[in-house]
């Protein structure tokens, strides 16, 4: 796996959309947030671009994604915004230039389309907050995108504290993202090849029936069975029928994988949460999960 090139200060920083539309006056802590961190934010086409809810058509989001591929003065790419739409350009894009001269694909949720892409190309991302609202989280999820980008050493500690878990260590690269997503990618070029790795799941705002679906699912089509871990971070804001289906959404994931001998832990760090850790996806990972806490570390590029 190819780990980008980390940052220097004086890089430039490209903030686009590939989903929903956005306003560079909505960015604007986040702009500053980047100059603080002595970075040069270049605002795509698509910042201010409107197709109904995206931003802009998808040739437009398509091209400019593109151009900031392609261009050499441009060090990372960092999604603005989420939502939906990221699937109708992903197929659009030429990744030539970005094979031979690698660069962080930053953003979560909807990019979990452009994670799964770029993993099968060999060439690790950055599932991290988006620019949007970056203000409004923790400090430790502003400073675990930091650690990334600049090359520091970085680990994950937190409690487990959940009544769900198995202990153990596992190593394996690190894959996954947002479950809907994961789900709804499932026999299009952009599905992933868990075996032997560990597996990231989080979701925002879903039917818990839909959980369990999107679970049975992913189980017969062999995605659970061959992982070497299991991490399972924000289920957050489920939604429930007027007749209730019985079970959270951690009790849904826990049945689908407690026959596996893996280890598993609830209620990570990252996700749609205020705690948002940034997770370097296709790195070399070493989780260890023990009653009481749970560490997530990564092993230095060329490990």
């Amino acid at each position: 796996m190819t780990i980008p090139p980390i940052l220097n200060k004086g890089d430039t920083i490209a903030i686009l959309s590939t989903a929903r539309k956005v306003t560079a006056t909505e960015l604007q802590p986040f702009l500053d947030e980047l100059k603080a961190w002595q970075l040069k934010p270049l605002l795509g086409k698509t910042i201010g671009a409107q197709d109904n809810q995206f931003a802009g058509n998808d040739a437009l989001r398509t091209q400019d994604f593109q151009e900031m591929l392609d261009n050499p003065e441009v060090k990372a790419i960092w999604c603005a915004r989420g939502g939906y739409g990221t699937v109708r350009m992903v197929d659009g894009l030429d990744w030539t230039t970005f094979r031979q001269h690698p660069k962080w694909i930053i953003g979560y949720s909807d990019i979990t389309v452009l994670h799964n892409t770029i993993h099968n190309l060999g060439i690790a991302s950055l599932h991290a907050q988006m620019g949007l609202e970056l203000e409004k989280k923790t400090e430790a999820t502003r400073q675990s995108i930091r650690d990334v980008l600049f090359g520091n050493d970085y680990t994950i500690k937190h409690t487990s504290g959940f009544k769900f878990y198995r202990t153990g260590t596992a190593t394996g690269e690190l894959v996954g993202g947002n479950l809907s997503v994961l789900y709804s990618l499932l026999g299009s070029p952009s599905a992933i090849d868990t075996k032997g790795k560990i597996l990231f799941l989080e979701d925002l705002d879903e039917y818990l029936y839909h959980i369990d679906r999107m679970m049975q699912n992913l189980k017969r089509n062999g995605l659970l069975s061959g992982l070497n871990g299991l991490i399972v971070g924000g289920m957050t804001q489920m939604n429930d029928n007027t007749i209730p289906f019985g079970k959270t959404a951690e009790e849904i994931v826990w049945e689908a994988v407690k026959e596996y001998n893996y280890p598993v832990c609830f209620n990570f760090h990252a996700g749609h949460v205020e705690d948002n850790r940034a997770l370097v996806l296709g790195k070399g990972a070493v989780l260890s999960v023990s009653a009481k806490r749970v560490t997530l570390s990564f092993r230095r590029s060329g490990d």
